[in-house]
């Protein structure tokens, strides 16, 4: 029967992968990648890298498939998400019925962990929910970028005896951290933090965690903004792409 591996091989950096994670690539036939097209190929290539760093001796192939376009200003947001995973399905179940043989490996390379802020889990799910194919699949867990901006500013994520919670920008633009004192931003392409309105905020950002082009700041998010705002756009623009994550914590905290 096929048998699907969802490694996590963390942010961007070679040494971020476990050797559970190297155990795994090294028993691949076949690693599937979806196409980003030219901005993104970056991605792709570190992927790559990771293979040809950590695979020994093996024979083993890499399958792209063109990313399915995404509706970036929808009425509904949800929506919009479902119906780009629903072609991601289509997509990628059509792949591995082709190019994997009844008793073959694949492998999805997911950047930073599976289970945090990405959707190959859920899709290779959803696939399997169909019935067209049977397989059976296991997931590798990596280093997040949430743990990769912890270790690079030199800190613990939580406090004593309080939560820390894990949100997007679009929950910051709703006001969450209005309402916290210890919150985690991901998948934040608009610089919600300007939304904020306490004065008592520290901010502890993070962009091209754990590589060559890492890039930290941190201070008071009043006087930090505009500098994380004009980093970002200049990095953004060099190189096509960004992922950047932040911690938004309260001053006076233990």
């Amino acid at each position: 029967m096929r048998k699907l591996f969802i490694i996590g091989i963390g942010s961007g950096n070679r040494d971020h992968v476990t050797v559970q994670a190297i155990k795994a690539l090294n028993a691949v036939d076949v690693f599937f990648t979806i196409d980003k097209g030219d901005e993104k190929a970056e991605l792709n290539r570190i992927r790559q890298e990771i293979c040809e760093t950590h695979i020994k001796d093996r024979a083993y192939r890499i399958v792209s498939a063109p990313d399915p376009e995404r509706d970036r200003t929808p009425s509904s947001y949800p929506s919009a998400v479902r119906d780009w995973h629903e072609r991601r399905v289509e997509l990628l179940e059509a792949l591995i019925a082709r190019e994997m043989k009844d008793d073959e490996t694949g492998g999805f390379l997911v950047w930073g962990d599976p289970a945090l802020y990405d959707s190959t889990l859920r899709i290779v799910q959803q696939i399997l929910a169909r019935g067209a194919l049977a397989f059976t699949y296991e997931v590798i867990p990596g280093i997040s970028s949430v743990q990769a901006l912890a270790a690079a500013h030199k800190m613990a994520l939580t406090r004593i005896g309080a939560p820390l919670h894990i949100a997007t920008g679009r929950n910051l633009a709703d006001g969450l951290a209005d309402e916290f004192d210890n919150v985690v931003v991901m998948l934040d392409a608009n610089c919600s933090f300007n939304a904020v309105k306490r004065a008592d905020i520290d901010i502890y950002w993070g962009a091209y965690l754990g590589t060559p082009d890492e890039i930290l700041v941190a201070g008071d998010l009043r006087e930090a903004a505009g500098e994380i705002e004009r980093i970002r756009a200049a990095a953004r623009a060099r190189k096509g792409w960004i992922f950047d994550t932040y911690l938004l914590r309260r001053k006076d905290g233990n």
